[in-house]
């Protein structure tokens, strides 16, 4: 009975696996191509930045008292040497006027003094006064002298003091928010009265790789006026401010940790519109000559940091109901890329491909390497999509 089971068993598998058809195999893809091809691009390499004034003072005082006076508006643009600030100057201008009384004091008691030791040294000629009042009237001299040099000490000690407690404006720059009002008591060398700093030129601070700074330093040292929009900044309202900027300072050292190294870009601020602070991008006019290899961003697929494209190749295939026989296709070849600058859609393709090949240019996202291909659409090789270069205003 067992055997009998076993044998139609088999036999049910047997008829099964006759009749199985065989599954069909994948349909092509529709996709759209485009045929890549080189040409001149006109690009800027872009940094985030910030502006920075070239110079900027806290201002302290260097004498104690209460702020008399202010002498300037918030915000506004000073001249260097322009009052700002006034300490009570009363017990300064008291001490001053001691400080000159008793240089005075002290002149008339040298004059004194001079005119005692040279009466007797021209008596002690005749042996016509005794030697210890001429040693005295020397001494008495001398002692006049220093007294002389102390007042005059103390009277330019007396003087500064009156001249710190009127604080100007140590350059022409543009003078913020005051940090104290009439009536305070400022201390000194603690309290911050107010910071100015410089508004023209003004500097923009960028980072870049130690990789770049050969280029750098080549651009700081050529003759960088000769270079149309060499270096241009990206306002936050998106706006490109209308002066062109040339490099100022290369910092020193490149951060260990980072790799990096700050660079300084001046730019003329004649109309003080640019301030400390600002978040913007520095475009710097990229130099490379030769054509490049434009493709539209959407053609590549990013896999776990490094970027591909899918290649379109001409090959052969069995025909579906007759594996004998064999039919031209378009087969889809994963590619690797790597990068160059983006430029609006586009993006430069430094190596990978050639002028000449065709991209899968959509639907990238349903393809792997041997995927079969249909194009669904007139090919797209420059209409609408050819990496045009960037207009002057990009």
């Amino acid at each position: 009975m067992r055997s009998v089971f076993l044998t139609l068993l088999t036999s049910c598998l047997l008829l099964v696996a006759c009749n199985k058809k065989q599954a069909p195999s994948s349909p092509p893809v529709p996709v759209n191509i485009f045929t890549v091809k080189a040409r001149q691009v006109f690009y800027y390499d872009r940094y985030p930045a910030n502006t920075a004034a070239l110079s900027q003072v806290d201002l302290r005082p260097q004498v104690q008292g209460y702020i008399t006076g202010i002498s300037f508006t918030e915000g506004d643009h000073v001249r260097k040497g322009q009052v700002l600030y006034e300490i009570d100057r009363r017990l300064y201008q008291e001490s001053y006027d001691q400080a000159k009384a008793n240089l005075e004091v002290a002149i008339g008691n040298l004059k004194q003094a001079q005119q005692d030791a040279d009466r007797y040294t021209y008596l002690n000629t005749y042996d016509a006064v005794a030697k210890q009042i001429l040693d005295h009237a020397a001494i008495t001299l001398q002692n006049a002298k220093n007294t002389v040099a102390a007042a005059e000490q103390t009277l330019k000690m007396a003087e500064t003091n009156l001249n710190y407690s009127l604080i100007s404006a140590p350059f022409d720059g543009t003078i913020g928010f005051s940090q104290v009002k009439l009536g305070n008591m400022v201390s000194v060398g603690t309290t911050v009265l107010n910071t100015v700093s410089t508004d023209d030129p003004m500097g923009v601070d960028f980072l870049i790789s130690e990789k770049q700074l050969a280029h750098f330093e080549e651009l700081k040292n050529s003759k960088q006026q000769t270079i149309d929009s060499l270096f241009t900044i990206i306002l936050p309202n998106d706006s490109v401010y209308h002066y062109m900027g040339r490099i100022s300072v290369i910092d020193r050292a490149v951060d260990p940790q980072t790799g990096t190294i700050r660079v300084r870009v001046v730019f003329p601020n004649p109309g003080y519109f640019l301030r400390p602070g600002t978040s913007c991008v520095l475009r710097v006019h990229n130099q490379e000559t030769g054509p490049k290899l434009l493709v539209p961003g959407k053609a590549l697929v990013e896999l776990m940091g490094e970027y591909f494209v899918y290649l379109v190749k001409d090959t052969f295939a069995p025909l579906p109901d007759d594996s004998t026989k064999t039919q031209a296709v378009q087969m889809a070849i994963q590619k690797k890329v790597q990068l160059g600058q983006t430029i609006e859609p586009n993006v430069i393709i430094k190596k990978g491909i050639n002028a000449g090949d065709r991209i899968v240019l959509d639907g990238v996202q349903s393809l792997h390497t041997g995927s079969l291909i249909t194009i669904s659409k007139k090919t797209d090789t420059d209409k609408g999509k050819k990496g045009r270069p960037m207009p002057n205003n990009l």
